[in-house]
């Protein structure tokens, strides 16, 4: 599955760059280039993701449908 997330990019003082993903509150990242900052954003995000997805269908009882659903 691809999604796209905005990623919020901005110089550290120590060098380098920091990033934060408004859509996925506790996602961040860093690196020495922007590239790799957002390399480092995407892997927070997929390990929050994945996480989330965990913990909710922990415990689902024998009558719980489970599907996809396609956002545009």
């Amino acid at each position: 599955m691809r999604a796209e997330f905005t990623a919020v990019i901005e110089p550290a003082e120590e060098g380098g760059y920091w990033a934060i993903c408004p859509e996925v509150p506790g996602a961040n990242g860093q690196g020495e280039t922007i590239e790799e900052t957002k390399r480092s954003l995407a892997a927070a995000i997929q390990l929050i993701l994945e996480d989330r997805r965990e913990d909710a269908l922990r415990g689902l009882s024998q009558e719980a449908i489970r599907d996809i659903v396609a956002v545009p």
